[in-house]
């Protein structure tokens, strides 16, 4: 077999491969010598068709296979013998394909880059340090019990946070436009689901009054016939409802996962929950700057097209799933979530999952064990059966391998904050939690 290599451009490469007709024609004879075995033709016995009979009938088909088995195989033996290692697929290029010729073909694709670590000695994190206090248990709990709680109508007047349920028709030039319109909507005030003003108008307002709005569309309003038109809204108020937060009682605390619970054992509950987050979530964001700076000191490194393209069809399609979708195959998901939404986060996931992959190679870290049970049992731990949850992890390789490479991520940051600069930072739970944001190779 002949190879030879060209460079055409940064990381993409040219083989031409030369086969020898022998090693094609050979698979072809011993592929019809089978055949023959079992094929049935009118005025010949089973087993019996002449090799000339099943040349005519069935070669070219038989070739074609062939082919196509042989390229795959002398493409593999090809570039292990060359020393490369293709991000993807080849594009294939036929040259010589005839009978009783050496094949001969080219392969063009890309190669993963030399990475080279560079030293991160001044790495500096600030760390966040946090705890779940009474008060930020209350607010958590009153957010549960809005979830839970029921509008009920006010006998006042409306204020930002309230619901309305109104009639309403909106007018431009004196005359009612289309969508301009709805009757008995319910309208939670602040909520900014109409233009500018609409909602805002509506506070101090009672049951039974009717409002006139006098109001102006944004100027990048879908609806182009809309924007910027000035306009007037006629509403009637219906009825003010407010929200009436659901009791602490036992109800309550069964929509949360806790029978047969006391208000104590409920927030000691929220609490611990409140605290895995929050342990997460500082975390999350000491890794984001170990990340940040990973993928700031390794700027030069040039990174294969084939996988950040790779890596944006797998970015829309995980959003368009996100959003509920399952889409048909004729559908362009392209054309709805284009390439442009993606593809910085897609070079950065690429960056940094090639960087830390030779990291964890250079520091000869492992995925153990241990590690890896901790991870998933913190996991199964927000479950209502556990065990279940471990044994699912354990017998679905792929979700397995996913999580010895997030132990794998952790040792990567475990082992660059062993020499870096840590400051504490005191703050609240929330800010703790708004500080915290996904940052690795896989996020």
């Amino acid at each position: 077999m002949r190879v030879s290599v060209e460079t055409t451009s940064g990381l993409e490469r040219r083989l031409t491969v030369g086969v020898p007709a022998d090693r094609v024609d050979t698979a072809v004879d011993k592929r019809l010598q089978e055949a023959a075995r079992d094929v049935r033709l009118p005025g010949f016995r089973p087993g019996k068709v002449p090799m000339r009979v099943m040349q005519q009938r069935f070669g070219a088909g038989v070739r074609q296979e062939v082919l196509g088995e042989v390229i795959s195989q002398s493409f593999q033996e090809a570039v292990i013998s060359e020393n490369l290692r293709p991000t993807g697929q080849p594009s294939i290029e036929p040259r010589k394909m005839d009978a009783g010729q050496d094949v001969e073909y080219t392969a063009t694709f890309e190669v993963f880059p030399t990475v080279e670590i560079s030293a991160i000695d001044d790495l500096s994190i600030e760390k966040p340090v946090a705890e779940v206090t009474d008060a930020d248990i209350d607010d958590i709990v009153t957010v549960f019990r809005k979830q839970q709680g029921k509008l009920v109508t006010a006998e006042r007047v409306a204020v930002e946070g309230d619901t309305v349920v109104i009639d309403f028709e909106g007018f431009r030039n004196g005359e009612a436009f289309e969508g301009g319109s709805g009757e008995g909507t319910s309208l939670e005030l602040g909520s900014r689901r109409m233009i500018p003003g609409f909602e805002d108008g509506l506070i101090g307002a009672s049951s039974g009054e009717e409002k006139v709005l006098q109001l102006t569309f944004p100027e990048d309003y879908q609806a182009e016939d809309l924007a910027g038109a000035d306009v007037e809204f006629k509403v009637q108020v219906k009825e003010v409802q407010e929200l009436e937060l659901a009791p602490v009682d036992d109800a309550l605390f069964a929509q949360y996962g806790l029978e047969d619970g006391t208000e104590e054992s409920f927030r000691a509950e929220v609490k611990q929950n409140m605290e895995r987050e929050l342990r997460n979530a500082i975390e999350a964001s000491v890794k984001t700057q170990v990340m940040d700076a990973i993928f700031a000191g390794h700027s030069e490194l040039e990174l294969p097209a084939s996988l950040i393209a790779q890596e944006v069809k797998a970015m829309r399609q995980q959003m368009f799933q996100q959003f509920g979708g399952a889409a048909p195959q004729d559908m362009d998901l392209a054309s709805i979530l284009p390439d442009e939404m993606f593809v910085e986060q897609a070079e950065r996931r690429v960056k940094l999952g090639l960087v830390v992959a030779e990291m964890i190679g250079q520091f000869e870290l492992t995925a153990e064990p241990a590690k890896v049970r901790e991870a998933i049992e913190d996991i199964a731990s927000t479950y209502q059966d556990p065990d279940e949850v471990i044994n699912w992890y354990y017998s679905e390789n792929e979700q397995l391998a996913g999580i010895e490479s997030r132990v794998l991520e952790d040792a990567v940051v475990e082992k660059l904050l062993s020499t870096a600069a840590i400051a504490e930072v005191d703050c609240s739970y929330q800010d703790a939690l708004a500080m915290a944001r996904p940052a690795s190779p896989a996020e």
